[in-house]
């Protein structure tokens, strides 16, 4: 591929609009949570959800081991609690990198503040490149309330791996 097509792939890869999630897990009693943006529904019957979560990370680990996954959905203006999630997380009682947060079937972290969220368990993998692309089968959810969703463009970033 000449350098000109190389440039044209790498400018749409990154125009792919994304919203913006907090995935979480509880792995051997420990809770972890990080901000995600690849991530899509890919089946209704069953409920399927496929997430890019970079390999190198302790999520990947801890989500990889426990074999099961939350995803609260972040909305427009909640720019500050994506940014709390790029760092490694820190605990202390209900609040996780500083927001509040509750548990339900599979014991991993779901933001309080959240508009709404799934969870589930990971049914397959596909492990190519930097990031594996999970797939997670959804179990259980809620709706807080309806929400536009926050997105990369909202926080002037873009993803860079």
């Amino acid at each position: 591929m000449d350098e000109t097509a190389e440039a044209a792939k790498k400018t749409t890869l990154l125009m792919i609009p994304y919203g913006l999630y907090v995935l979480g897990t509880k792995h051997e009693g420990e809770l972890d949570a990080g901000t995600v943006n690849w991530v899509t529904q890919t089946s209704f019957k069953p409920p399927l959800v496929a997430m890019g979560v970079k390999k190198d990370s302790r999520l990947y680990s801890m989500v990889k081991g426990s074999g099961t996954f939350t995803l609260s959905f972040l909305e427009s203006g909640q720019k500050g609690v994506a940014f709390a999630f790029f760092k490694p997380v820190t605990i202390e009682g209900n609040m996780i990198s500083g927001q509040r947060f509750e548990t339900a079937q599979t014991g991993g972290p779901i933001l309080s503040d959240a508009p709404a969220w799934v969870e589930g368990r990971i049914v397959g993998e596909i492990s190519v490149g930097d990031h594996s692309c999970m797939v997670g089968e959804v179990t259980n959810s809620g709706v807080n309330h309806e929400s536009k969703i926050l997105t990369l463009e909202e926080c002037g970033v873009k993803y860079g791996g």
